[in-house]
């Protein structure tokens, strides 16, 4: 063994006790948790209650940052440049990995400059329109004429956001065209459907339940792989002769890149424990969150299957931001 070798392998061995021992004292101080999302919404609602859990297991503040704007490209962007010392983490979600194809340069790299802790909780996505649209089904809809559909408004919570994409991989799949509207979240494209401004919208569950249960809005087919337990009326997309369409849209913790393993176990043992509790549990499933835990190996490889995935349908569809 060369000098170098032996310089190097000392090196490593003198570094592990202090990352185990980092990990042993691991938070000394208060955690800041980034969600690039403005308040309210369902990422803010989701990251204080973990915050909340995690702070009171771990004897430390889990500060909530909210940090909206750029298709939470702003607040990423704070979570990729900070130090990865697992001071610095943010609630991510499916934009996590479209950001990163949708922006010629984007200002972060979504698998290297993170590391993953772990996926919470996953959502379908749900195609609603008003009551008195014509068509009750994804079929039907599909069914209609070319120089019907091209003319109808869909909202969805934004241009490059999940539910636009869903939609322009419905629209590669099915060759059925809608007019596009994005708007500024979906809480507005669904106040819009609900009100008759527009006779469709798609978007995230949680915003979209309450209205088809009290028959304000019907449903007309959901992204998820099997139906939703809140909505067993709605099929799915595969029900509905799309076969292999299954989107679910994610919410999962990471820290900046560089941050030890020793802490990601930590991080990552504590959120798992979080989720068992019955408060949490309640919680999540009144927000039609389903509870999909994947540990940090198995959620970096869905990131990059995302990252993959939306690139292909970038690339087949030929949108761009405006």
């Amino acid at each position: 063994m060369n000098r170098h070798m032996i310089a190097a392998t000392l090196s490593i061995t003198l570094a592990l006790p202090i990352a185990v021992d980092a990990a042993e004292q691991y938070p000394s101080r208060p955690v800041r948790l980034v969600v690039p999302y403005a308040p309210g919404g369902g990422s803010d609602t989701t990251a204080r209650m973990l915050g909340q859990k995690l702070g009171e297991r771990l004897g430390q503040a889990f500060v909530i940052d909210t940090r909206p704007g750029a298709a939470s490209l702003i607040g990423t962007e704070i979570v990729a440049k900070a130090a990865g010392d697992g001071y610095t983490l943010i609630l991510a979600d499916v934009p996590h990995a479209i950001n990163a194809v949708m922006f010629p340069k984007p200002p972060y790299d979504p698998i290297k400059d993170f590391a993953p802790i772990m996926r919470i909780a996953t959502t379908p996505q749900v195609l609603a329109a008003h009551p008195s649209f014509k068509a009750n089904t994804l079929k039907e809809l599909i069914a209609m004429p070319r120089a019907q559909t091209e003319k109808l408004a869909l909202g969805t919570s934004g241009q490059g956001g999940s539910p636009h994409m869903t939609y322009e991989l419905l629209r590669i799949k099915t060759g059925l065209v809608l007019n596009h509207v994005p708007y500024k979240g979906g809480g507005p494209a669904i106040s819009d459907l609900v009100a008759n401004q527009i006779p469709l919208a798609l978007n995230g569950s949680p915003p979209i339940v309450p209205h088809i249960k009290a028959g304000r809005i019907k449903g007309l087919a959901m992204s998820g792989a099997t139906r939703h337990p809140l909505l067993p009326g709605v099929p799915t997309f595969i029900e509905s002769g799309i076969p292999d369409f299954a989107v679910a849209h994610w919410y999962g913790v990471l820290a900046s890149g560089g941050t030890s393993p020793a802490i990601v176990k930590v991080l990552h043992q504590e959120i798992a424990r979080a989720l068992e509790q019955a408060d949490v549990k309640e919680r999540f499933a009144s927000l039609a969150l389903d509870i999909a835990p994947l540990g940090p190996a198995e959620f970096g490889k869905l990131i990059e299957a995302d990252v993959k995935r939306w690139k292909e349908v970038v690339a087949k569809s030929g949108i761009k931001l405006n």
